[in-house]
């Protein structure tokens, strides 16, 4: 059976931690764990979610649960409630509901204090990992029989009836995905014909009657190009002169945001080198399969700006396309002739200096998936003996998650972000009683969570910020700050201090609640609001010559509202417990942050989210930001707007819902057939009770209540729907642990604020 271990990694050489591995969640397979019994439940879920598959797409991350509850000998005590057509929501029955899902979501913690859930979704995260250890010889060294069988598994469940697969496991079939998905099936040992129900003929016909794989998006022709399957000659340049530009440049690395900057860091190297893997005859084989035409007669330079029509969400303006082949026509082929290809040289080397300082501040974790193997494979082109390389290997478990639908690999684990919540809606519960334990363990995760220096060196010059005093995403090892995960990560350690220590454990010291408070005023942008990692600094204008045709808005940091609102719950906050530090800069920042949430409002009253799905999303977090700072449904217009978007949307059966197409279109869609969605319906009644809704009507609330109450299953657990995170606009994430959290959080809250008659009166 799969097991998730916790903390481990201190006996690997090649492996460091800046606290001991904390927060590490890493995925092993123990072919004598689990009884009889346990093994075929773990089947009978992969058979289910296969059958199923169609209707609800995201997994529910059982054999975490299923593993977690067993170790805590976890047994729900508590009745199942349900509330009939007419009755009222009683205290007695809301106390019920809310403990039932406090207790299972507490059994869900682990040893560490965090709360492990996968955040996965994208089908372009794995094959360029499995591309990568296959070009280094290395695809056998890291995964085991056990391995290749739930990556295969998860491709399966989530290939389309049309034999493609999407951008993410919801969304309509794409080049970019079914190309790389069917070259990773290839490579893990499948025939060209091979594959559950004909998977890889029906993927092999879907490319070829699209014109096969030159109609690729960019980042799909770099993959290509460095397997051999297509050739640098038809890629738009990357050149590494970039990394080595002046500051005053116009277009600056260190105005970049920091994805789309280490993103194209080891591609321009990669690309510089114009580096392509052994040219096997499995490869050779591909050649053929996935091409119309002979491969030595096409003609590559036509196909630099070809994108299949299914995969073109972001088209290149006309200025972009004149900048690639001024690049193509007269750079190239000037760099890469004596004397001008001896700066290419140096630019190799800068080049190469910035990923192995991106690897050793990240402890070879990295920013994120899509870079990993991109920095993995420029450390063994550089050196395929050397320990960059190998410490790069140490951390690919890192990013591996393990489900009833398979092996995935995360954007990123989401360690400290879902684990802050989790402690909010634990927190809202009032049962400190009952679950001061794991209200402990989640504050010392917490406390040995937050970074404790600035990246190294020169750091500016490296193209990165201050860290001191963050939290990241996922653990400390990650490194990297973002603004909403540190205020988030604030909020509850200042919750925390006022409680005994006895029951939560100590303090936080003052100057680390100070260092949070130095990143966060340090994001704050002219216009108020907060991007999430780095300040945005750049003009718009960039976005222009975004090269990734897929998404969009990834040139340039951007301020976000679901950013911005936490950061200012965070400073109001933090100014309760210490009213004179910095206290005119932070009343000055909530006043300007206060502002940018009213002028981003929509016209509808809702706002626009970036990570999460989408306007009841935003609409959530803009509520709770507005009401922190103080701001009513009586003295505030955008209260009073945003309440109306969200009372007019309300579905019939008193939920809310909203389609992933939101995202994409920017306009509000409701899900098909006008359904709710628990997680939205509980984060649109967390933004109704911030704005004071249990006091004007609360019957819209208590509608909300009955259906969450009603969908808990006899566990305390709700079930899994629709995917309700984002990024970029068009890509959409699969938050497991918000099915749990969110409802919990919405029923604490509901509790507690809107009036509820008792049976006992």
């Amino acid at each position: 059976m799969w097991r998730l271990k916790i903390a481990e990694g201190a006996n690997d050489p090649y492996l460091f931690s800046t606290n001991n591995f904390i927060g590490r969640q890493t995925w092993g397979f123990d072919p004598n764990a689990g009884t009889p019994g346990e093994r075929a439940k773990v089947e009978e879920a992969r058979q289910n979610y296969y059958k199923n598959r169609s209707h609800v797409k995201p997994s529910t991350d059982l054999l975490w649960q299923m593993q977690s509850l067993k170790e805590k000998n976890f047994k729900q005590t508590i009745p199942q409630v349900m509330i009939k057509d007419g009755e009222e929501i009683t205290h007695e029955a809301a106390t019920a509901a809310l403990k039932r899902g406090v207790h299972l979501l507490s059994a869900l913690q682990a040893s560490d204090g965090h709360w492990p859930a996968e955040m996965t979704g994208p089908m372009f995260y794995f094959p360029p990992l499995v591309f990568a250890l296959y070009i280094t010889g290395h695809l056998n060294v890291v995964f085991s029989a056990e391995h290749r069988k739930e990556i295969l598994r998860h491709i399966y469940c989530h290939q389309n009836e049309d034999g493609g697969w999407g951008l993410h496991i919801e969304g309509h079939s794409i080049m970019f995905c079914t190309a790389l998905n069917y070259i990773c099936l290839r490579l893990l040992g499948e025939g060209p014909n091979g594959g559950q129900d004909n998977a890889c003929e029906k993927a092999r016909k879907w490319i070829l009657d699209r014109g096969g794989i030159t109609s690729i998006p960019s980042w799909g022709k770099t993959w290509l190009s460095i397997l051999g399957l297509y050739d640098w000659s038809g890629c738009n340049p990357m050149p590494p002169e970039f990394w080595v530009l002046p500051s005053y440049f116009p277009i600056d690395p260190a105005k970049m945001w920091c994805y789309c900057r280490m993103t194209y860091l080891p591609m321009s190297y990669l690309y510089g080198k114009k580096f392509v893997g052994t040219i096997t005859p499995l490869i050779l084989q591909l050649r053929e399969e996935l091409h119309v035409e002979p491969y030595h007669t096409i003609n590559w330079r036509q196909k630099r700006h070809l994108c299949a029509k299914e995969d073109l969400y972001y088209p290149h303006p006309l200025l972009q396309m004149l900048l690639w082949d001024s690049l193509y026509t007269i750079s190239e082929p000037l760099l890469s002739r004596w004397p001008f290809n001896k700066l290419r040289e140096k630019a190799l080397q800068i080049t190469m200096d910035l990923i192995h300082y991106e690897d050793e501040c990240s402890r070879y974790i990295n920013i994120g998936v899509v870079e990993k193997p991109l920095c993995m494979l420029a450390c063994w082109v550089e050196d395929p003996t050397g320990d960059y390389f190998k410490k790069h290997l140490a951390r690919i478990a890192d990013y591996i998650w393990v489900a009833e639908d398979g092996m995935k690999l995360q954007g990123i684990g989401s360690q400290t972000w879902d684990t802050s919540f989790a402690l909010q809606a634990l927190l809202a519960s009032n049962l400190t009683s009952e679950i001061g334990p794991t209200l402990m363990k989640g504050h010392y995760f917490l406390k040995h969570s937050q970074v404790k220096n600035n990246p190294p060196g020169d750091f500016r010059r490296m193209f990165r910020h201050i860290s001191k005093g963050s939290w990241t995403y996922s653990d400390q090892d990650h490194g990297w700050q973002l603004s909403d995960c540190t205020s988030e990560g604030l909020k509850c350690c200042l919750y925390f201090s006022k409680m005994q220590p006895e029951i939560v454990g100590e303090k936080m010291e003052p100057e680390k609640f100070y260092d949070a408070i130095n990143v966060i005023l340090s994001l704050q942008s002219k216009n108020g609001g907060f991007p999430g990692w780095e300040p945005a600094t750049a003009g718009s204008w960039m976005e222009w010559f975004n090269p990734v045709e897929f998404l969009e808005d990834i040139i340039i940091e951007h301020e976000h509202v679901e950013c911005t609102s936490s950061s200012i719950q965070a400073l109001v906050l933090f100014k309760e417990f210490y009213p004179e530090h910095r206290r005119n800069e932070i009343e000055k920042c909530i006043d300007k942050a206060v502002q940018f949430l009213e002028d981003t409002q929509k016209p509808n009253g809702s706002w626009y989210a970036t990570w999460g799905v989408c306007f009841i999303y935003a609409t959530w977090f803009a509520l709770s930001g507005l009401a922190a700072a103080g701001k009513t449904y009586n003295n505030c217009s955008a209260v009073r707007e945003g309440v109306r978007f969200l009372l007019e949307i309300q579905t019939d059966d008193g939920g809310w819902g909203e389609s992933y197409l939101s995202c994409p279109k920017k306009i509000y869609t409701p899900l098909p057939g006008k359904r709710s969605n628990l997680v939205h319906t509980a984060m649109a009644l967390m933004g109704l009770i911030h704005s004071g809704q249990a006091k004007r009507d609360p019957n819209p609330l208590h509608r909300a209540a009955k259906v969450l109450i009603n969908s808990q299953l006899p566990d305390g657990d709700f079930p899994q729907q629709e995917m309700t995170g984002a990024f970029m606009r068009n890509g959409i994430l699969h938050y497991s642990a918000f099915r749990n959290i969110c409802p919990t959080w919405a029923l604490a809250l509901y509790r507690e604020h809107v009036a509820l008659p008792s049976k006992n009166f």
